[in-house]
């Protein structure tokens, strides 16, 4: 047998054996875990508060660093 076909048939081992172990785990996933739908969507809601939060406070300071940025890489300043 080639050196490339052992490399090949090696491969393909290792490529059935993560399919097999992300199956598994997959599997014992949805049995154990039936998951908090209500705490998501708060974590969810907060974040993008607190970047509305973010942008309303820092926006228009944000805005003139970006902007003196491009003009200093663009040469007009």
């Amino acid at each position: 047998m080639k050196m490339t076909e052992k490399f090949g048939l090696m491969i393909f081992c290792l490529g059935m054996w993560l399919t097999d172990s992300t199956t598994t785990l997959v599997r014992k996933v949805r049995r154990e875990e039936r998951g908090d739908v209500p705490g998501w969507v708060m974590i969810t809601l907060m974040s993008a508060l607190l970047v509305a939060a973010l942008i309303a406070i820092a926006g228009p300071r944000l805005q003139d660093l970006f902007n003196q940025a491009i003009d200093r890489v663009a040469g007009m300043k």
